[in-house]
């Protein structure tokens, strides 16, 4: 982490803040009341205390079915299709039980009319039915939970000045001092924005110690792509974020269960059949985060959000729905327990979450539907007393938005998006009673089908997405945040001396990114170039990036097959502007490297971005001189290499910027010498003469090539890589490829 010690001598000295003691006490839905801190010491002797379970989560796993007389489990369907057990993906097959519990019909039969009814009798029905059968119980009686900050620091986020605050809430555990519960948030708010300012919150993990957090989330914000991070987006439009470690508040396994916030309520000792599971202690967790959040003055506590995906979606669907202060929810590619429809036989099944390796997220009776032989005979998933849609019905009438990806880039079939899509049209009703604008679909959920890709559902506050992404919501968060401020009725509103601060580091100027994502691949592509035996050196921002990274296996193999041999290495970053890689050149990822050719490829995403007070000129010689001080940096550290100048690709996603690129194009010819800078521009090959993309070139998104263009690219480098370096060789030692961090868990 050499990199960020020497951000931080270059930000404002590092100030400690120990707050005021907070103590906080669970009520009616587990929510916590600030109060004085209870004295930590008890009569109780640690040698008098029962010893933690040390089970596995199989032994585990079997208590729990001895507890509830189960005798035997179905089996779930393997997610590979290949398999005798495979997952049904025959939509004829998809509805065995088509008929979902009516979320406004009472158990008694009588019809909700009123939202009065909703919430004095409907509401309270579905969450029994919820916490007793599928997510369990927040214990009546919590321990009060201890906020402070670790650490402050200012630091720069999208160009503007920010203040992160580590944050530390401690559970008190003096009824039982074996188990020790921390509970980690990192909080980030902009310095630029006046307060107070709405907050998204972040399921995330892996912090580690000392003073700069990691953190790793499937499908995590700042995924590479043309988009900036979603953190990046957040502080620009004038949010603040934050991230919440979910594993600090309970271990995501099952021999975890007597540990964790879980564990230390019990002693230690197993869970009771209707006990929470993990999704449910990690919505605890957030609702004690936001507990700290209504403490700070600079944040909006009124206009919180909760979001994750994949297991963290479907803990962020259940925060909302049962912290009714979380103003609203972006739940990413949540699936099973999350919202899809625990009746759909399609994917990923309910028999997946009661077998040993995921129940631990669910209520110990869950396993009932699992059972095909029991005490009280059978049960599967149409014995449920609920589903999905009640549990988004649940959010009503606060903001959810439901987020998907496609199955061709990896958010699997598995998941059953259509299912969800059902069970979120399901929802509209509650919606609906309760004043609040639906997704103003009319068909009934039985016969629902999804739109098309990229057709957002967004004019109501239950909005619907499925992004061309895979298994992230990351190209959804500037629908998200543009959704939610329309309905926030929120603006940016930047104090009048941050005007200058708002826009961005010159071109010219090293900044680095910030976001989480970010800095492992900082670290990773810091590995990768102290293995040597590189000698083609490929640098620049996502469409470089994705050509010969692990997480676009397609392109990666046209990589191997046009490269192998020559020992090319790629050291692109996705999003990254010119001062980003300006910045990653200078701290380290060429150092020692030595590569006889140097490809690079940059300044698409400087155009696509913020416009300068000098308008088009200045965006045309800012773009330039960020490529020419990249230029005299890889002349430095590399001085025997070739470097290969490759003008900026047309894009079609923004028409308008077309004219821009042609004049940097025009500038960066002029920078190459045609000896040791050598300009390549395949922009006839890829667009007409007025820039219009040929069809088959380019992904839909308009700006990344498709397997066809980058073969373009590739037939125009060759025969430089030859010339310089002779024809490929029988072996590659060059580095392993990497590839998007979060795409690891």
């Amino acid at each position: 982490m050499k990199w960020m010690k020497r951000f931080l001598l270059a930000s404002p000295a590092l100030f400690l803040i120990v707050l005021p003691t907070i103590a906080l006490r669970a009520n009616l839905f587990g929510q916590q009341s600030t109060t004085p801190s209870p004295a930590s010491a008890s009569g109780t002797s640690r040698s008098d205390l029962p010893q933690p379970m040390n089970w596995t989560a199989e032994e585990d796993h079997q208590n729990m079915m001895d507890q509830l007389g189960i005798k035997a489990l179905r089996p779930g369907p393997s997610g590979n299709e290949n398999a005798p057990n495979h997952a049904n993906y025959d939509e004829s097959k998809a509805n065995p039980f088509p008929d979902l519990p009516d979320a406004l019909t009472l158990k008694s039969g009588k019809r909700v009319t009123t939202a009065q009814m909703w919430w004095k009798e409907r509401r309270p029905e579905i969450v029994e039915d919820f916490e007793r059968e599928v997510v369990g119980r927040v214990p009546p009686k919590l321990p009060t939970v201890t906020w402070s900050v670790a650490s402050s620091e200012t630091a720069v986020v999208a160009s503007h000045p920010v203040i992160k605050q580590q944050l530390v809430g401690h559970v008190d555990n003096s009824s039982y001092p074996l188990v020790n519960v921390d509970i980690q948030m990192l909080l980030v708010k902009p310095a630029d924005a006046a307060p107070p300012v709405p907050v998204m919150m972040m399921f995330g993990r892996e912090f580690p110690p000392g003073a700069a957090p990691r953190f790793v989330i499937p499908g995590a914000p700042g995924s590479p792509g043309s988009d900036p991070p979603a953190t990046e987006q957040l502080i620009t439009d004038g949010w603040g974020y934050a991230y919440i470690n979910p594993v600090s508040i309970q271990a995501d396994n099952g021999a975890g269960l007597t540990k964790g916030i879980i564990g230390l309520v019990n002693k230690g000792q197993p869970r009771k059949p209707d006990d929470w599971g993990a999704l449910r202690a990690w919505a605890w967790g957030a609702s004690r985060g936001l507990d700290y959040l209504e403490t700070d003055k600079g944040v909006d506590a009124k206009h919180v959000g909760i979001e994750g995906v994949s297991r963290y979606g479907k803990a962020a669907l259940i925060t909302m729905a049962f912290d009714t202060r979380f103003a609203l929810v972006l739940v990413g590619s949540s699936g099973e327990g999350g919202a899809k429809l625990h009746r759909r036989n399609f994917g990923e099944a309910v028999e997946n979450l009661t077998g040993s390796g995921e129940y631990h997220w669910m209520a110990g009776n869950f396993l009932k539907y699992g059972a095909s032989e029991a005490t009280f005979g059978s049960k599967n998933a149409g014995d449920l007393p609920v589903d999905a849609h009640e549990l988004i019905a649940l959010c009503a009438p606060r903001h959810t938005f439901i987020s998907y990806g496609v199955p061709g880039k990896g958010d699997a079939k598995w998941l059953d998006q259509q299912g969800s899509y059902m069970a979120t049209v399901a929802a509209e009703p509650v919606f609906r009673l309760l004043g609040a604008k639906d997704l103003g679909v009319s068909e009934d959920y039985r016969s629902a089908k999804m739109p098309p890709v990229n057709v957002g559902l967004l004019n109501g506050e239950l909005a619907w997405r499925q992004d061309d992404g895979g298994h992230t919501d990351g190209p959804n968060w500037k629908y998200f945040i543009t959704w939610a401020d329309k309905f926030l009725h929120h603006k940016p509103a930047f104090s009048p001396s941050a005007a200058t601060q708002a826009a961005p580091p010159p071109a010219d100027q090293p900044a680095p990114r910030t976001d989480p994502n970010s800095v492992i691949a900082h670290e990773q592509l810091l590995d990768k170039a102290k293995k040597g035996h590189i000698d083609i050196y490929f640098e620049g921002d996502s469409i470089t990036r994705r050509w010969g990274a692990t997480d676009y296996p397609e392109l990666l193999a046209n990589w191997k097959q046009n490269f192998f041999g020559w020992n090319a290495a790629d050291f692109a970053w996705g999003g990254d502007k010119t001062e980003n890689i300006l910045w990653r050149m200078e701290n380290g990822e060429l150092d020692g490297v030595n590569p006889k050719v140097i490809v690079l490829l940059a300044g698409t995403n400087n155009v696509g971005h913020f416009v300068p007070p000098g308008g088009d000129d200045a965006r045309v010689s800012g773009v330039t001189s960020g490529i020419q001080a990249i230029l005299k940096v890889l002349q430095a550290k590399a001085p025997e290499a070739t470097i290969i100048l490759t003008a900026i690709f047309p894009r079609n996603d923004n028409p308008a910027v077309m004219p821009i690129i042609d004049r940097i194009n025009e500038n960066l010819f002029k920078l190459a010498d045609g000896k040791k800078i050598r300009f390549l521009n395949i922009n006839g090959k890829l667009a007409d003469r007025d820039g219009k993309l040929f069809d088959g070139l380019m992904n839909p998104d308009k700006l990344h090539p498709a397997p066809k263009g980058y073969q373009v690219w590739a037939d125009a480098l060759k025969p430089i890589f030859k010339e310089v370096l002779g024809p490929p060789a029988r072996e590659d030692h060059a580095p392993h490829p990497t590839g998007d961090p979060s795409a690891v868990h």
